[in-house]
């Protein structure tokens, strides 16, 4: 055994044309990453051709921050680990807002970063700066692989810290020297001109014993196979106080988050659940669409009514952040049972403004499942949840009528995003990045099933919609893929139309231009009195997109009747192959719930 070690510890495989890009393409095979996201750099090319060699599909995008909103995509459509690898330096600041944005959303993220050679980290090398602390603050783990030998070990290791506990982003940084063959590096390594005496000798020898530990057991056979994934799980007793208090509730609310949607728990299982237990539910971030498009128990208006009257809320992966107002809507009253993975996301203000009944750190989707088999034959009495709905239906027709008002100029916005959601297919999957006009489409738009709507999530970033796009139609490439996009925030993300070319992703972008950042504009004129930087333009979006190889639409009053019909031919489009920009003009509406960011 000990022999053996050594062998592994020590042999050097001179000859071999082997690279450690190798290495991380095979483990990311034996983990089932189908789709590995970059903006392509030589720091990080051998990682990128053995991943293309052995079948994980290269995606270049046009910029790394939409390499890491594809990965968060995948991560969360396909339950897997998302990948994205960039260059050193630049490449890899450019992912920071990506990466933040994947660690509040809670989705698993392997972030590859390239780096300067190991014996030229801290002297000036191109694009090397310190990475790690950078990431360090942003990831669930960060580690620099120093020796070939321990690319397998810690790519395996990254992958389940990424999955275990509250998913969130990894990093794992690659000096280039680690990742070319040997030939290449102590070609590199190795001094042209030996410089006499001692010191030469010396210099020599640092060199040399620098190579052999960089690539001493190197290609030794080693366990590809995923680790451990470790997820917290409530406890049978936990789980049993929670089914006694639901069982006694007469007007009991769930509230929804992100986290339900979460492996290991299906979540077709979940939706079962939840309509076995006949509780009116909430959906927010992911979970919008959990229960279809109509289901009696999905109440989308009078949030905060609801919970006034509730003797019971479920806060299910839901966090009482701003979104909550800091649990301020909250009763106290109500029993509050709170299920989260995060410790600190469950108890979050709980020390201001609420107080749980019950507190589980916990995987949310399981927990779901086990009350549901505990309360089997039980029902939330069905003259709550039929309540609110009529105050749900109450509230929409009046939004309704609201999409019939004409506006001074352009379209009525309400009125275009009710005409798409009618017309989008069952197998839809809705993106949606921007602000005001996006708000209001939150109000408007009803997600088709589980796991068909993404948004950003609680860092309220702009710039997803082109990452996320991609992504999703990768996942789920027979699907309808439309992006929302307000005309400020699809200015981050609209050259990813050449990708969608290249990469033959066709999704159907819908604009809603009114030449303005509404959501600021709608607070800072009336309270400042300027609208300095609130100003864009009603700028030809649509030839842009045809530009880079899509379709384009321009949408105005004049073509209101129409509206449908353009809807239609755009559909048509996609699914011939063709990325489609719908650039709508619209106008200013007096339906404020919009500006709520979501």
């Amino acid at each position: 055994r000990l022999v053996s070690l050594f062998h592994q510890m020590y042999y050097l495989y001179q000859e071999s044309p082997r690279h450690g890009g190798e290495s991380v393409a095979e483990v990311l095979r034996a983990h089932g990453i189908r789709f590995i996201f970059t903006l392509v750099g030589g720091h990080i090319s051998p990682v990128l051709v053995a991943c293309e060699k052995l079948g994980i599909r290269v995606v270049d995008t046009r910029h790394e921050a939409t390499a890491v909103f594809a990965a968060d995509a995948v991560a969360r459509l396909s339950g897997t680990v998302g990948v994205a690898a960039v260059t050193a330096g630049p490449g890899l600041t450019n992912t920071i807002t990506a990466v933040k944005n994947a660690q509040m959303a809670e989705s698993p993220v392997l972030l590859i970063g390239g780096a300067a050679a190991t014996l030229l980290q801290g002297r000036g090398a191109l694009q090397d700066i310190d990475q790690m602390s950078l990431f360090k603050p942003l990831c669930k783990f960060c580690t620099s692989v120093r020796r070939v030998r321990e690319i397998v070990p810690t790519v395996r290791k990254a992958l389940a810290i990424a999955q275990s506990g509250t998913p969130g982003p990894v990093f794992v940084e690659f000096p280039i020297d680690t990742l070319y063959p040997y030939h290449l590096v102590e070609k590199e390594v190795s001094p042209k001109n030996i410089p006499k005496g001692i010191m030469g000798k010396i210099t020599a020898w640092y060199l040399k014993n620098h190579l052999t530990n960089l690539f001493a057991g190197a290609w030794e056979p080693r366990e590809l196979s995923p680790l451990p994934v470790l997820i917290p799980q409530a406890s049978d007793q936990e789980v049993q106080r929670c089914v006694e208090l639901v069982s006694r509730a007469k007007k009991p609310v769930i509230l929804l988050g992100s986290q339900a949607t979460l492996p290991p728990a299906p979540v077709h299982d979940i939706r079962k659940a939840l309509e076995s237990l006949g509780i009116p539910c909430f959906l927010g971030g992911m979970s919008r669409g959990m229960l279809g498009r109509d289901s009696p128990l999905h109440i989308r208006q009078n949030r905060g009514d609801a919970l006034k009257e509730a003797d019971l809320v479920l806060l299910a992966g839901t966090v009482c952040d701003f979104r909550l107002g800091y649990g301020k809507v909250l009763s106290r009253r109500s029993q509050i049972i709170a299920v989260n993975r995060d410790r600190t996301q469950l108890l979050k203000n709980s020390d201001l403004f609420w107080k749980p009944t019950v507190a589980i750190q916990g995987d949310v989707g399981s927990f779901l499942l086990r009350l549901s088999k505990g309360l089997t034959g039980h029902r939330c009495p069905e003259e709550w949840p039929q309540s609110l709905k009529d105050k749900d239906r109450t509230k929409e027709t009046a939004n309704r009528a609201k999409a019939s008002e004409r506006t001074e100029r352009h379209l009525n916005p309400l009125s275009v995003l009710y005409n798409v959601d009618k017309l989008m297919a069952e197998d839809s999957i809705i993106v949606t990045d921007g602000g005001d006009f996006v708000g209001t489409a939150a109000y408007i738009m009803r997600p088709r099933g589980p796991l068909s709507w993404l948004d950003p999530g609680a860092f309220g970033t702009l710039g997803v919609g082109g990452g996320f796009a991609l992504g999703a139609k990768l996942c789920r490439p027979d699907a309808e893929v439309w992006i929302v996009y307000g005309d400020g925030s699809l200015g981050y993300s609209v050259a990813e139309f050449d990708t969608f070319t290249r990469h033959k992703t066709p999704v159907i972008a819908l604009v809603g231009n009114d030449a303005c950042w509404s959501q600021i504009s709608r607070e800072q004129v009336p309270i400042l009195g300027s609208s300095v930087a609130c100003v864009l333009a009603f700028t030809d979006y649509h030839i842009v997109a045809e530009g880079y190889g899509g379709k384009g639409h321009l949408i105005g009053r004049e073509d209101e009747v129409q509206l449908g019909d353009i809807v239609k031919e755009a559909q048509r489009e996609c699914r011939d192959g063709k990325s489609v920009l719908l650039n709508v003009l619209i106008g200013k509406s007096n339906f404020r719930d919009g500006s709520i960011s979501v």
